[in-house]
């Protein structure tokens, strides 16, 4: 199965910086939907978990499948299935936008930011996530290793945002900052 060459867009904001993916997914939004919000689904695909309610207002924890990670905690701020799920994440706010298009789901992810040098990191971080989980929803094996996919696209990122936005270490938690 081909992987995604749809990069992520970077816009400067007040905030700091904003990362946006749009994805054409050929499956219906509800099964779209189950793949963002339920925890054995999302495991899959992002980063860590999203343990706490899906409603609004709803205290969240994020748990990291590293040793020594971090803990973070944010709040869910819009849960409307099975189209629109917002939060903080740390000090992200991140939104998933599930769209009905003809054969189809259009997902928008976007990430808004302060650390505008972590914008190249984290935008290959979301686009290997994403095109994990189109593997998933398709059925298909993942034929990378834990960031094999995030260190392939990297460097388009880094070659296609300005300096500025390139410069962020790896976390030290995760076992890419000691490859």
């Amino acid at each position: 199965m081909p992987l995604d060459t749809a990069y992520g867009t970077l816009e400067t904001v007040p905030e700091g910086g904003r990362l946006t993916f749009v994805r054409d997914l050929k499956h219906p939004r509800e099964k779209v939907w189950q793949a963002i919000t339920d925890p054995q689904e999302l495991a899959v695909w992002f980063p860590s978990t999203i343990d706490g309610d899906r409603v609004a207002g709803a205290p969240l924890k994020f748990v990291f499948p590293f040793p020594d990670a971090p803990v973070m905690e944010g709040t869910m701020r819009v849960c409307d299935p099975p189209s629109v799920m917002e939060l903080e994440w740390g000090f992200d706010v991140l939104r998933i936008t599930l769209d009905e298009i003809e054969g189809g789901t259009r997902l928008t992810l976007v990430d808004t930011f302060a650390d505008y040098d972590k914008a190249a990191r984290d935008g290959a971080g979301w686009h290997a996530c994403l095109d994990r989980m189109l593997f998933q929803l398709n059925g298909d094996a993942w034929p990378y290793d834990d960031d094999g996919r995030w260190r392939e696209v990297t460097s388009w990122y880094v070659e296609n945002f300005p300096a500025e936005a390139t410069t962020a270490p790896i976390p030290d938690f995760h076992p890419a900052a000691n490859a």
